[in-house]
C-alpha cells in the first residue's frame, strides 16, 4: 500500500537495446542515474527493460525497483507489442499515475497517463535520411505520441520549438530535460601518449566522434582537413564512431584527397580512450548539420578540448559563445578555422577556459532536476483534469 501523498512513476525502458540505441542510452541511463542520487521526494518510481538492461547497465538496476519484460529485444516488432501488451498489463497492476516513454514512442494501450521524450524531429524535417520504413513509422508515431500525452518533453530549447511548429503541441505542454555531463579530470598524460600509440598518431590532431550517417557531414570536414594538411603534415584528424549509411562515401573522400594515413577512421573506442583523444585535441571539430542537441560538443567542453561546431540546430545552444560556430556548408570556413588554431595557441588555450566553465553549468543534476519538475507537472496536470 502506497505511503499517503505519494506518488508512482514508471519508466518505459523496453526501447534501450544496449550498444544499439547510440545517444538515446546514454541520456536515459546518465539522467536516471543523476536522479538516483537526488531520490526526489514523494516520488516511487519503477522502470521496466529488457533482460540485457541489468547486464549492461548493473548500477541503474540496483537503484531502482526494475521489472524485466519477457522479450529480448531483438526485433523491434516483438518490442512493440510487449509494450502494448505486457507492459500495459503491468502498469495497471502496479496502479502507476505516470509512465514515462523515455524512447521517443507512447503505445497504442497505455494502462495509466504518459509522458514522452522527443530527442529531435529528424524523421519529419530531414527524411531523405531515413528508410522508406522508417519514414512511414515516425510519420505515424511521433503525432500519435506528442497527442497521446500530457506533457511532451524537448532535450533543447531547438527541439521543443520545432516539436510547437511541427506537431502543434502548446509551449504549456513542453518541458525541456537537456543533456548534461559529468565533471572531468585533467586528462592523464601518460593516458595520451598510450592512446597515440594506440591509433598512431602524431603531435596534434582534430577529433570528430560520429557515426558516419549523412547529416553528420564529415565529408566536408575531409574536404577541409585536405586543405589543412598540405601547409601543416604532422597534423590528423581522427574520425572515431560506428559505421553508418556515409561510410563508403566519406572513404572514397579521403581516398580521392590523398589523405590516407593522415585520416585516422578508428570505429567505436573506449570511452576512457575517447576522453585522451579530446583531451589533447587541437580542438573537436563538429560539422553536423543536424542536432537535437549535441552531447558530445558538451563532453568536449568539460575534457578542456576546444570546440568548432556548425552553426545549425540546437549546436548554437550548447556551445553558446564557448566555441567558434560555422557554416556547416563552406569547407573554406572550416580549413581556415583549424588553421587558425594550429598557429593560435593563446586562442586555443581561451576557448578551452571557457567551455570548461560553460560545461561546469550542464550537470547532469541540472538535468535531474528538470526532468522531476516535468513528472510534477504531468502529475498535476492529471489532478487538474
Amino acid at each position: 500500500m502506497r505511503a499517503a501523498g505519494r506518488r508512482r512513476v514508471g519508466v518505459n525502458l523496453l526501447w534501450l537495446v544496449p550498444g544499439d540505441v547510440g545517444g538515446t542510452e546514454e541520456y536515459a541511463v546518465r539522467l536516471l542515474g543523476a536522479l538516483g542520487d537526488a531520490r526526489p521526494a514523494g516520488l516511487d518510481l519503477t522502470l521496466f527493460g529488457l533482460p540485457s538492461l541489468a547486464a549492461a547497465h548493473p548500477d541503474l538496476v540496483d537503484r531502482f525497483p526494475t521489472v524485466t519484460a519477457p522479450v529480448d529485444g531483438r526485433r523491434r516488432g516483438v518490442r512493440v507489442a510487449a509494450e502494448t501488451s505486457w507492459l500495459a498489463a503491468q502498469v495497471r497492476r502496479r496502479r502507476l499515475d505516470l509512465v514515462h516513454h523515455l524512447g521517443g514512442a507512447v503505445p497504442a494501450l497505455r494502462g495509466a497517463p504518459a509522458m514522452v521524450t522527443i530527442h529531435d524531429l529528424q524523421p519529419l524535417l530531414r527524411p531523405a535520411h531515413f528508410t522508406p520504413v522508417q519514414r512511414v513509422w515516425f510519420r505515424a508515431v511521433l503525432p500519435w505520441s506528442v497527442r497521446a500525452a500530457r506533457v511532451v518533453v524537448a532535450v533543447s530549447d531547438f527541439t521543443a520549438a520545432t516539436i510547437t511548429e511541427h506537431l502543434g503541441v502548446a509551449p504549456g505542454r513542453l518541458r525541456v530535460v537537456p543533456h548534461g555531463v559529468h565533471p572531468a579530470s585533467p586528462v592523464d598524460p601518460a593516458e595520451v601518449d598510450r592512446v597515440r600509440a594506440v591509433y598512431g598518431l602524431g603531435d596534434r590532431w582534430f577529433a570528430f566522434p560520429a557515426v558516419t550517417w549523412a547529416h553528420k557531414n564529415h565529408v566536408l570536414l575531409v574536404r577541409a582537413f585536405g586543405r589543412v594538411a598540405a601547409t601543416n603534415p604532422t597534423v590528423s584528424l581522427v574520425l572515431t564512431g560506428g559505421a553508418g549509411p556515409a561510410e563508403a562515401a566519406v572513404l572514397a573522400e579521403i581516398r580521392a584527397r590523398g589523405l590516407d594515413g593522415r585520416v585516422r577512421r578508428t570505429g567505436r573506442i573506449p570511452r576512457a580512450d575517447l576522453d585522451a583523444l579530446l583531451g589533447a585535441a587541437v580542438a573537436l571539430t563538429f560539422p553536423s548539420s543536424f542536432e537535437g542537441f549535441g552531447a558530445p560538443v558538451l563532453e568536449a567542453m568539460a575534457v578542456g578540448c576546444p570546440v568548432v561546431a556548425a552553426r545549425a540546430a540546437a549546436l548554437p545552444e550548447v556551445v553558446g559563445d564557448a566555441g567558434i560556430l560555422l557554416s556547416p556548408e563552406n569547407p573554406d570556413e572550416w580549413a581556415a578555422a583549424m588553421t587558425d588554431l594550429l598557429t593560435s595557441p593563446d586562442r586555443r588555450h581561451r576557448l578551452a577556459d571557457a567551455g570548461r566553465a560553460r560545461a561546469a553549468t550542464m550537470g547532469w543534476d541540472r538535468s535531474a532536476g528538470a526532468l522531476v519538475e516535468a513528472w510534477r507537472a504531468a502529475l498535476s496536470a492529471g489532478l487538474r483534469r
